[in-house]
């Protein structure tokens, strides 16, 4: 009986495991054949270029200081720094792409080569995602980098998603100039 349970066990790990490859290689396809075309738009690019010329000079002191200017704001009814983000041309370009797919992404967010957010389809629980994996899986690691999250309930969208964040380069010159992350729907891919 003893030997039947271990046997079980393995094999209910073994079914879980390749379900994880599974749904990370559903993610990963979804990337390649959805999302990587429009991820490289002008409009984006251009932005993040722009961004990067501004913020290269940031501190650490800075940054922290507009990421609590951020995380004051998602409460206030003066919004200056996120509106800064949101209403402009690159998160208009954002909201129609996550419009566009169906239900298949909840949410989609580009940050510069510092962390900091460039444009986003809606508000993102902070402005600085320099110190987490969706960046520095991504962007820190290097061009081509990708990273999968594990289904987690998001606090800026509301509901269960997977996040694929991965590394963004200026087409023109194959510089790495900052990172994407979409949410997406894990029903889509399961």
């Amino acid at each position: 009986m003893r030997l039947t349970l271990i046997g079980t066990a393995l094999l209910l790990g073994t079914a879980q495991m390749a379900c994880a490859v599974d749904y990370q290689a559903a993610m990963h396809d979804y990337l390649e054949s959805q999302v990587r075309q429009w991820s490289q738009d002008p409009l984006l690019i251009d932005a993040v270029i722009a961004q990067n010329l501004v913020t290269n000079g940031y501190d650490a002191s800075l940054i922290s200081q507009l990421d609590g200017q951020w995380a004051s704001e998602l409460s206030a009814s003066d919004k200056p720094l996120i509106s800064s983000v949101l209403d402009s041309p690159a998160s208009d370009f954002l909201r129609g792409q996550v419009s566009g797919s169906e239900g298949a992404i909840f949410e989609a967010f580009v940050m510069d080569a510092q962390g900091l957010n460039v444009a986003a389809s809606g508000i993102t629980s902070d402005y600085w995602q320099g110190d987490e994996a969706k960046y520095l899986n991504s962007y820190k690691v290097g061009a081509d980098a990708i990273e999968y999250g594990e289904v987690e309930f998001d606090e800026s969208t509301q509901q269960y998603q997977a996040q694929i964040s991965f590394s963004l380069t200026d087409p023109a010159t194959g510089a790495l100039i900052g990172a994407m992350t979409i949410g997406v729907n894990p029903d889509r891919f399961m």
